[in-house]
């Protein structure tokens, strides 16, 4: 660790004046102070749920961390879970004061990926939209996001918006405190799919990244054990955006490059428009549900179709 150059709520800084990354234009103090600025906005999207954060090291590729290192206070708060990616228990940090998110910012962590549940609970039906690698593709990403909100009104759902932060956008829809896992994944699918079919040309739920043929991805993994960036979160991306919230009405009219750690707390101004926009939590009706259940799980059909086709090429070799 460098020399202590300042410090706040008992965190010490070393090293602010470094880069943040390649392309970042921005220095290690540009993300201290943009996540002190945006602090309390922060911390009510992390508070009470287990941590993933991507840091970024001097000279080295990002990565995720999940397991708060031993090195790491006594006084931030932990709680351990069952992690099914690595198949192993991890010690999580949970991020609920400016004290711990300082902490984290003096350890370069650029990205904030809370878990989808509170406890054993999931909060959030999430639909990511990722559009094709192209010029425009965020431009496609919002008239998905517009299909998607037609499809969850059709069945007396509302949503909140947000930018990704890279090129796609977000569209949660807060769920009733009783939602099983089970449903909650299902009824995902079904809006997906609802939504695939207003506009075939434009969406597509084809995991598969070779079958989507140039459409916005409607990915409905996200139920369960898996992560989004969280509101207001930097990228590590170009610029060092930010994930930001968007009324429906301006969805069409804002680029994520407006939303930056540079411009984000000018835009805050105090105000937290994630928790604005975000509805009261909504019952799932039964007829997506039910839809939802008679749908393939994305990932498991994916691999089942991927050693099928292994299998074709290994006959055709």
């Amino acid at each position: 660790m460098g020399k202590v150059e300042e410090t706040r709520d008992g965190v010490e800084f070393s090293n602010l004046g470094q880069p943040l990354f390649d392309g970042a234009e921005a220095t290690k103090r540009d993300l201290v102070d943009y996540l002190d600025a945006a602090r309390d906005q922060i911390v009510a999207a992390l508070a009470g749920r287990a941590l993933s954060v991507i840091r970024v090291r001097p000279g080295q590729p990002p990565f995720m961390q999940k397991n708060l290192p031993k090195y790491a206070p006594e006084w931030i708060d932990s709680v351990t879970q069952w992690a099914e990616s690595s198949h192993r228990e991890v010690r999580y940090a949970v991020c609920g004061d400016r004290r711990t998110l300082l902490w984290f910012a003096n350890q370069r962590a650029v990205e904030y990926h809370p878990s989808l549940f509170l406890g054993d609970r999931p909060t959030h039906l999430i639909l990511d939209l990722d559009p094709p690698a192209e010029d425009g593709a965020f431009s496609l990403a919002v008239q998905a996001a517009l299909l998607v909100r037609e499809a969850l009104r059709a069945d007396g759902l509302e949503g909140a918006v947000k930018t990704s932060g890279a090129k796609g956008v977000h569209v949660f829809v807060p769920v009733a405190a009783d939602t099983g896992v089970e449903d909650l994944a299902a009824a995902t699918r079904a809006v997906a799919a609802r939504a695939e079919r207003l506009d075939p040309a434009l969406a597509t739920t084809a995991f598969i990244r070779e079958d989507r043929g140039g459409k916005v991805f409607l990915d409905s993994t996200r139920a369960g054990g898996a992560t989004v960036v969280a509101a207001y979160s930097p990228r590590v991306r170009p610029g060092a955006p930010v994930s930001f919230p968007v009324p429906w009405a301006d969805l069409d009219r804002v680029s994520p490059s407006d939303f930056t750690i540079h411009t984000a707390p000018g835009l805050l101004s105090g105000a937290d428009p994630w928790a604005e926009a975000m509805p009261e939590p909504q019952r799932l009706p039964d007829d997506l549900v039910a839809e939802g259940h008679t749908i393939p799980i994305a990932r498991v059909q994916a691999m089942h179709e991927g050693k099928r086709r292994a299998a074709r090429a290994r006959k055709s070799s």
